[in-house]
């Protein structure tokens, strides 16, 4: 009798390269409250290139308990996934196991993530190294990267729930 393995692929940080999270906020197209979205990506500038570093985000995801090309998980009912948001102080704290980052947002974002309670965050696989901090993202290329079908299809989707201390 046999089991079912997991392959679980050594990687290291120095692959994923920097890590950037933006946020929007929308319509929810059934209505209701706008969504609040972070969206976290690589600039597929890690130290082994960025086929590398899309193997590597991958396996840092699944570590987290995500599932990449697979279905929107709530990480409020799914034990055992390793993703926390806190939103405090006009500040959105994202923490996973392979990084920490902060958003500063907007008060369309902050209303959006408060009257909903929970924020949709997508996690690429797929480097986006045009998107580099200080240079701003329209919409339109934001659309382009966060629509696009292939991209959809190799990143993690999850709703978190809003912390906040205090």
């Amino acid at each position: 009798m046999t089991s079912p393995q997991t392959s679980i692929h050594p990687y290291s940080p120095a692959q994923l390269g920097s890590q950037i999270v933006i946020g929007w906020s929308g319509r929810h197209p059934e209505g209701g409250p706008d969504v609040a979205f972070l969206l976290t990506y690589s600039l597929g500038d890690g130290q082994d290139g960025p086929v590398a570093g899309q193997a590597a985000m991958r396996t840092a995801l699944e570590r987290a308990g995500l599932q990449v090309g697979g279905g929107v998980v709530d990480t409020a009912e799914k034990s055992g996934v390793q993703v926390k948001l806190l939103v405090q102080s006009g500040q959105a704290v994202l923490t996973l196991p392979h990084f920490t980052a902060q958003y500063p947002a907007p008060t369309e974002w902050l209303a959006a993530a408060r009257d909903r309670g929970q924020v949709y965050g997508m996690f690429a696989t797929r480097p986006w190294p045009e998107a580099v901090p200080g240079r701003p993202v329209s919409e339109d290329q934001l659309r382009a990267f966060a629509a696009n079908p292939d991209i959809v299809a190799t990143s993690a989707h999850c709703m978190m729930p809003v912390r906040a201390l205090g």
